[in-house]
């Protein structure tokens, strides 16, 4: 197994990778034969409150969001850490959790409960700072159903992703495009390589195998702030 080596680079604020090739998320569902809605990335964390809606949703008539207060997408918004993630386009929302690295240098990931919260990684730049902020999500959850990002494939570019932040803020990003990587030749410079403008990467699983239960890829959606 490849192993995710990643420090914040506090000096400009970005995300800086210390490895090339990349295991990303290692926490993904190994389903029961043929079933890849079955998740097994661990038992379920009583110390996680949050309620999520997946793609499930109905999206003609979404939850409301905040207030927008973004910023042009050249000009970086202050530091403040993201509480929720909502993606209009898909019905998807969840508040998040901030997570980081595990003793073994490989990047934490959501903990396995019905409907997985997404995570922002706690050493990447904040949703609408300058550089790479990191959400993650699974594509699948614990009971069966469709995890929070599940829905990742069905973003447009154009579409729209809103970060509430705990300043009260919300920086809003447009899809740009998407990538499919496969865990053994991730490209790590293209996913948390320094950015000039604030950007957001939206990281789930992707590939399953029927073969092994597990998922060979994973699935990134590349977005940049807008006003």
């Amino acid at each position: 197994m490849s192993v995710l080596t990643l420090f914040r680079d506090r000096r400009s604020g970005f995300l800086a990778a210390a490895a090339v090739a990349a295991l990303l998320v290692t926490g993904c569902a190994q389903g029961s034969e043929g079933d890849p809605g079955a998740d097994a990335t661990g038992p379920s964390s009583p110390s996680a409150p949050f309620a999520t809606t997946g793609p499930s949703a109905n999206p003609s008539n979404p939850a409301p969001g905040p207030a927008i207060e973004s910023a042009d997408s050249q000009v970086p918004m202050e530091e403040s850490v993201p509480v929720s993630v909502r993606i209009p386009a898909i019905g998807a929302q969840s508040e998040l959790l901030h997570l980081g690295l595990r003793e073994d240098r490989t990047l934490d990931v959501p903990p396995g409960i019905p409907g997985s919260p997404a995570s922002w990684y706690n050493q990447s730049p904040t949703p609408g700072e300058r550089g790479p902020a990191v959400l993650l999500g699974h594509v699948n959850a614990t009971d069966g159903g469709p995890g929070v990002f599940a829905g990742l494939r069905d973003l447009a570019p154009g579409d729209t992703i809103e970060v509430a932040r705990e300043d009260g803020s919300t920086a809003v990003f447009t899809v740009e495009r998407a990538e499919q990587y496969s865990k053994d030749s991730f490209d790590t410079q293209a996913v948390y390589g320094n950015t000039e403008r604030p950007e957001l990467r939206l990281i789930t699983c992707d590939g399953y195998n029927t073969f092994t239960g597990e998922f060979d890829d994973n699935y990134v959606v590349f977005a940049t702030l807008v006003g």
